[in-house]
């Protein structure tokens, strides 16, 4: 196995590389209206009132900045992809109440106790060092500060998922989709299977380490509502797509 320091470098080459297309890809770019609405229901419920100081960790091409931004927040958006950072910066150029700043989510080098909320998107699965990770998360939150995560296992397919796996599969064979091949290819594969959660991030496996880490109140949010707004605006391909991987949101937060 590679070094961690290796690991970091091949993940932030990767997502730089995918940048430009990223939003293609299904499950990335955000539609508006309903898959939107769903997408932010969570930050509505668990962020508080605006304006609250928000950390937005690997935020890619701004696509959750969007939504966090827009409910009135002061939003910080951390990636360490420049390349990515580039992208988000041009759909937000102007926006007051909004920075973009280009760190690491596993050891953000930012103030203590300096934000209300932290949230992040389809990030915890990628952390090489996920203990560090959660310890520095709990220390930039304020007292009574929430943390609040969308991820899923996106090691293999969910028992309920599998017949959609396989008819995937033999649509993609017949007809590749060249932007999910590029998301779930060997390149993809070759850093999952090196990462601590390479072989699957489950809540079981998570809720442990937020503890440790001193978060309490740990919370499950259905996801079912993004999945089915996903399947409102999509087309059969993408509508099977939600159904292969389990996913979720979790909101955990910092005694205060």
């Amino acid at each position: 196995m590679k070094a961690n320091h290796d690991l970091v470098e091949d993940i932030r080459d990767y997502w730089s590389w995918r940048s430009a297309t990223f939003d293609l890809a299904f499950g990335h770019r955000i539609a508006p209206g309903p898959e939107a609405h769903a997408w932010a229901q969570p930050m509505r419920d668990h962020i508080g009132p605006a304006p609250a100081r928000v950390l937005e960790l690997a935020c890619g091409t701004g696509e959750v900045t969007q939504l966090v931004h827009d409910l009135g927040h002061d939003v910080t958006a951390l990636d360490f992809s420049e390349a990515m950072l580039a992208v988000a910066r041009t759909k937000h150029a102007g926006k007051p109440r909004l920075r973009f700043l280009h760190a690491d989510a596993g050891r953000t080098m930012e103030p203590d106790a300096s934000y209300d909320a932290v949230l992040c998107r389809h990030l915890v699965w990628t952390l090489v060092d996920p203990e560090a990770a959660f310890a520095d998360w709990f220390r930039i939150l304020r007292p009574g500060g929430r943390l609040l995560i969308y991820d899923g296992n996106w090691a293999r397919p969910a028992r309920s998922g599998r017949l959609a796996a396989w008819i995937l599969a033999q649509w993609e064979r017949l007809s590749p989709d060249p932007h999910y091949d590029a998301a779930m290819g060997e390149r993809h594969g070759d850093i999952m299977r090196r990462l601590p959660f390479g072989d699957g991030l489950t809540l079981e496996r998570l809720e442990p380490m937020l503890a440790a880490a001193g978060f309490h109140g740990l919370q499950h949010i259905p996801h079912d509502p993004i999945a089915r707004a996903q399947r409102r605006t999509n087309g059969w391909r993408n509508r099977l797509r939600t159904r292969v991987y389990d996913r979720f949101i979790l909101l955990a937060r910092k005694p205060g």
